[in-house]
């Protein structure tokens, strides 16, 4: 069979693969959000693979390597009064045992605990090179 092929039908996959898959690119998903907690840069580029897409709105931005956040990025979300990001829901709606895509609820919170902001969007993340990253955001 050809790449394409092998890709488009790929290989039946058992159940218990599927729900470790998910448990791993959960973790993923957590581990990225607590880098931007931490304002992290680089352990946020080293949950991701590149090249990165992301969907803001219609426009598409492809990061080709790490370290394309603005260096005053969170500068920018403290003038907000964000202080931390906290997952309400992550779902997984599509999986198979190296691609997961998620529905993911966030909000942006500020001192006290307040909502600042809530998101809902659709991360996929993937496992490649014997690790799992996130590959794709649409906001």
């Amino acid at each position: 069979m050809s790449r394409i092929a092998d890709a488009l039908i790929g290989q039946p996959r058992q159940e218990g693969d599927i729900a470790t898959a998910i448990a791993q690119a959960t973790q993923c998903l957590e581990r990225f959000t607590d880098a931007f907690n931490q304002q992290d840069l680089p352990g946020m580029d080293a949950c991701l693979h590149f090249p990165h897409q992301m969907w803001s709105g219609a426009q598409l931005l492809v990061w080709q390597q790490p370290g394309n956040h603005p260096p005053d990025f969170f500068e920018l979300l403290r003038a907000t009064g964000w202080t931390h990001t906290r997952y309400e829901a992550i779902s997984s709606v599509l999986a198979s045992a190296d691609k997961v895509h998620f529905v993911v609820d966030y909000t942006r919170r500020g001192l006290g605990d307040a909502e600042l902001s809530r998101h809902r969007n659709l991360w996929v993340a993937v496992q490649h090179e014997g690790r799992w990253g996130i590959v794709l955001r649409s906001y």
